[in-house]
């Protein structure tokens, strides 16, 4: 783009009434929001699918569950994911496992119930800021239409004080409010691809979260009913 170019557009939303410049100011926000989102989204779900990856690796490697237990104790990074669940249910397996006259049923009632707590709190932190991205892809395109519609009235309307109405007359008032339009599809665009890849993204790892927690509660189940 030439620098001619680029000065025009600028001195378009410049020359924009007012209320087409607010809706140009939350448009270029609600774009600028939406990218840290896309960006903070992919880099956590790709630790995430890492960290899944990692952990099944290791804990299908054989490794005792009290080993797997205490190294978790020991990292000093935060933890996460699926390990998270884990550790709820094991730990809580452990607790209720220890008491004396524990019912097997009660044991593994109480170490599900841990898990599908920790589950739904991982689910919460795969899907955060997804809403958002959602609401942008949504109704950015309405708000840069409302502009745009706004812009056009302004520029016929101004027809009323011309004696003889001409397309340079209001070419210029059309120019800017066509600017939030254009605006309106920037902001949505990326937010509704960003939306519906880490959706999926999403869903694909909690299904893989349900899945380990299904496939470890039934480890839990022979070792407790175990004689």
């Amino acid at each position: 783009m030439s620098e001619t170019e680029t000065l025009s557009i600028w001195s378009l939303v410049a020359n924009a009434s007012l209320l087409v410049q607010i809706v140009m100011a939350m448009l270029f926000l609600a774009s600028v929001i939406s990218w840290v989102m896309i960006i903070q989204r992919g880099l956590y779900q790709s630790r995430a699918r890492s960290s899944f990856l990692e952990f099944e690796k290791q804990f299908w490697s054989g490794i005792d569950l009290n080993q797997l237990f205490r190294q978790g104790n020991a990292r000093k990074g935060g933890i996460g994911g699926v390990e998270t669940i884990f550790r709820a249910g094991f730990k809580e397996f452990t607790r209720l496992r220890q008491q004396v006259g524990a019912d097997p049923d009660a044991v593994m009632e109480g170490t599900q119930r841990a898990m599908r707590v920790a589950l739904s709190r991982e689910e919460e932190k795969l899907e955060t800021n997804l809403p958002f991205l959602a609401s942008v892809a949504s109704v950015s395109p309405y708000i840069g239409l409302f502009g745009t519609v706004w812009g056009i009235m302004n520029s016929f309307r101004g027809l009323a004080n011309v004696h003889q109405a001409t397309l340079a007359a209001v070419a210029p008032g059309i120019s800017e409010a066509l600017v939030a339009t254009a605006m309106g599809l920037f902001a949505a665009i990326p937010a509704v691809l960003a939306y519906n890849r880490y959706s999926a993204r999403a869903e694909t790892l909690s299904n893989g979260y349900e899945t380990f927690a299904e496939e470890f509660s039934s480890i839990l189940h022979r070792q407790v009913h175990a004689k």
